[in-house]
């Protein structure tokens, strides 16, 4: 058995273990209450799957003994924080969900935000999560068109088009009604805490209204917005009458891979529902509780959450301010084993499409490494140059981690140095790369692709070998079609692959993943510099409104397709005249 001798000197005690992997790299962070019998189970049993790959790659291990199982907990979550093993599920690409915020200062407005870039302060109250953001601004412009809420952004010095036709209380410059703010704010609230008859009678009165003065075209859209409510309202009932905002979790297991449910109840109503499905690394309820305690870093916490009897009540209640309940009977265990359901369904039915996407990513990948003559790859960064036209000289980096790309980590650059020079761009974009990663102590990648030949691999390994970085560089050539046809190694040979294998077809999804990354980033500059040169020749736009008009229309075209009085919401009547008749003179009519 691998690592005999030091297992013998590991105690009967609870704490976290860290396994590493040929460089000394945490490669995975997990706890036990008997660290003995938990290490040993990684080396004295046969692994399948994504675990056995893991345990191949284990070189050596650490550990830290705690006093209790919930202490090893919490070392085991702050080593997880530190390290970001890559074989510890992490919630970096997660995004939050859709809520609707009330703001009552300094004048009551609605809108939809994203749970992390909510600041819960002047005021404001929460109410979600939606099921997608569609439905979440289809409730709110809803809301804005029944009720005097304040819309446009700013303090106009004059009330604006929404007030005179009865949809603002013209906050800005009138003397408001405090009673009606008041009456408008309370059904308005009383209805995003679940009483729904309210916007219904609201609607139905609106309807009546319309129909009677014979605008039947407005009813009629009435009617529709109507009929949207009832359906998503209808969707979202269960059983629950004590209006407690509370989450059930639960999962299920098979095949090597773990499904976790959790299902958002707010005010008596099943809002929405996260899936989440991943390859299982060992401990099912280590999983789940990790997962669990990283969710709710990044999302509403609810007062209440129901979890399955497995799951270590104190470990999440240590993290998670809520009251974490194990439901024993009634309508919450009939939750919880809907959203085990669920989570069953939904592994068993996306299980196919899990193992094609497994064949095209990280089983790619593991070919490649064979390839490559290389242990492992997990992460590849992908670069590619563009400079178009002979201007606005531009790099892209892409990244694929485990075979799958990691859009967060995409990066774009512009060259200082001549736009034709293809070595000096890649040594200088790889310089800045890897310099800056050194400095921060970021993530390093296994394999460097470059979009290029030999010139491109060549000022790779100059900047490599001036960083004393030991990382392998291959590069990827395109034929005359413009198709990826060679992959070239860092000895500048050409390593043969089948052309209809899933490493060939991983090697032309990356390349055309940089390619299209890089080029659209050269399009947006030229199309901002375009615009840019043309205003320099204006008296009148300076910096500042350079700026405004570029964010504000985006192309020169769109710019002299604006009338003089949308320039004149940017610039003053002269110069919005001035730049109206150059662009007439400059360009053809179409």
């Amino acid at each position: 058995m691998k690592f005999k001798d030091k297992l013998a000197l590991v105690p009967h005690k609870p704490g976290s273990y860290q396994m590493k992997d040929k460089n000394g790299t945490i490669i995975y962070v997990g706890k036990a209450k008997d660290l003995n019998k938990r290490l040993s189970s990684y080396f004295n049993r046969t692994h399948t799957g994504k675990t056995a790959k893991m345990v191949s790659l284990i070189d050596d291990f650490q550990y830290i003994v705690a006093s209790s199982e919930l202490e090893a907990f919490i070392i085991e979550i702050n080593l997880i924080k530190e390290f970001n093993p890559k074989y510890n599920i992490m919630l970096t690409d997660d995004k939050s969900y859709p809520y609707i915020e009330y703001i009552k200062e300094p004048y009551p407005r609605l809108k939809v935000s994203r749970y992390l870039k909510i600041k819960k302060k002047d005021g404001k109250k929460l109410f979600g999560p939606y099921p997608n953001a569609f439905a979440a601004r289809k409730i709110v412009n809803l809301l804005n068109r029944l009720y005097p809420l304040k819309k446009c952004e700013g303090n106009p010095k004059e009330v604006c088009l929404y007030y005179h036709i009865g949809e603002c209380l013209g906050y800005c410059s009138k003397n408001v009604d405090e009673d009606k703010v008041h009456e408008m704010e309370t059904e308005i609230l009383s209805f995003l805490r679940g009483n729904d008859d309210i916007l219904k009678n609201k609607i139905m009165e609106r309807i009546n209204k319309y129909s009677e003065s014979l605008n039947y075209e407005m009813a009629l859209d009435l009617k529709k917005e109507l009929e949207y409510i009832d359906v998503v309202l209808d969707k979202q009932k269960v059983e629950l009458h004590d209006f407690v905002n509370r989450d059930v979790v639960s999962y299920y297991v098979n095949n090597g891979y773990i499904s976790i449910e959790i299902l958002f109840i707010r005010n008596g109503k099943l809002l929405n529902h996260k899936n989440v499905i991943y390859p299982l690394h060992l401990e099912i309820e280590d999983e789940v509780e990790n997962y669990i305690i990283q969710f709710y870093a990044r999302h509403e916490i609810p007062k209440e959450i129901l979890v399955p009897e497995t799951i270590n009540v104190e470990n999440i209640s240590s993290f998670v301010d809520s009251s974490i309940l194990i439901p024993q009977k009634g309508i919450k265990k009939d939750l919880l084993k809907m959203a085990f359901d669920n989570a069953k369904l939904n592994l068993n039915n996306k299980f196919e499409e899990i193992q094609r996407d497994e064949e095209r990513t990280s089983k790619a990948n593991d070919e490649l490494a064979k390839l490559l003559g290389m242990d492992n790859i997990y992460r590849i960064d992908v670069f590619d140059n563009s400079n178009l036209f002979g201007s606005f000289a531009v790099s892209g980096m892409v990244v694929f981690i485990d075979g799958k790309p990691a859009k967060n980590e995409y990066r774009k650059y512009k060259v200082s140095v001549d736009v034709n020079d293809d070595y000096n761009t890649m040594k200088e974009i790889l310089y800045r790369r890897y310099q800056r990663a050194l400095v921060e102590r970021s993530s390093l990648p296994d394999l460097i692709i470059v979009d290029g030949g030999e010139n491109q691999i060549r000022a790779a390994l100059d900047i490599l070998n001036l960083l004393h970085l030991d990382i392998k560089v291959v590069g990827l050539k395109k034929n005359d079609k413009h198709r990826t046809n060679d992959l070239i190694s860092s000895d500048l040979s050409v390593i043969n692959i089948d052309r209809m294998s899933n490493v060939f077809h991983y090697l032309t999804r990356m390349q055309d993943e940089v390619h299209r990354f890089t080029i659209n980033y050269h399009r947006t500059l030229r199309s901002k510099g375009s615009i840019s040169s043309v205003l320099d020749d204006i008296e009148g736009i300076g910096p500042a409104r350079k700026k405004q008009l570029i964010k504000k229309f985006g192309s020169i075209s769109k710019i002299k397709l604006a009338s003089v009085e949308e320039l004149e919401e940017i610039l003053p009547g002269s110069v919005a005249l001035e730049l109206k008749k150059y662009l007439d003179s400059k360009y053809e009519k179409e």
